[in-house]
C-alpha cells in the first residue's frame, strides 16, 4: 500500500513563562478550554487528556451559537515532560511538539500534517492562531 507524503506545516510561539506553567497551561483540559479556539465567536466547552504513552486526549471545538462543534483528538506517542509531545490525531495525521528555553521564555513549536481538505495557509494561520491564544492565557494568567 502506497502512503501518501503529507505536507508538514510547522508554526511557533514564545511563551514568556515557566516551563512549568506553560507546560501545565498547555496540557491540563480546564487551560485547554481557555484557549482551544481560532476565533473569538468558538470555544471549546470540554476537554479531557490522558497525558502519557498510549492515553488519549480530546477537545471540544464549538461555534458558540451552536451551529457547529468537532472533537479534535488522538493518541499520545511520546510525552518527555518539558520537552516534547508526539501524538496521532483521530485522522491519522501526526504532530510533534517541543517545548525548549529561549530568551528568558519557552519556545513552542509545533510541527504537524497537513490535512487535505483546506488550503496549506489557511491550516497554518489556524494552528497559529490556537497557539497564539495559547501563549495569551498563560501569560496573562
Amino acid at each position: 500500500m502506497e502512503t501518501k507524503k503529507r505536507t508538514e506545516i510547522t508554526i511557533e510561539a514564545l511563551v514568556q513563562a515557566p516551563i512549568e506553567k506553560v507546560w501545565q497551561y498547555f496540557n491540563e483540559p480546564e487551560h485547554i478550554m481557555q484557549w482551544a479556539f481560532a476565533s473569538e465567536d468558538w470555544h471549546a466547552p470540554a476537554s479531557s487528556n490522558d497525558l502519557r504513552p498510549g492515553g488519549k486526549f480530546s477537545t471540544t471545538m464549538a461555534a458558540k451559537d451552536g451551529s457547529f462543534s468537532f472533537d479534535f483528538g488522538g493518541v499520545y506517542s511520546d510525552v518527555q515532560k518539558h520537552q516534547r509531545i508526539a501524538y496521532e490525531m483521530s485522522d491519522g495525521r501526526k504532530v510533534k511538539v517541543t517545548f525548549a528555553p529561549e530568551g528568558g521564555g519557552i519556545k513552542v513549536v509545533q510541527a504537524f500534517e497537513a490535512e487535505d481538505e483546506n488550503p496549506v495557509e489557511m491550516q497554518r494561520e489556524g494552528w497559529q492562531t490556537i497557539l497564539n491564544n495559547f501563549k495569551k492565557h498563560t501569560e496573562t494568567k
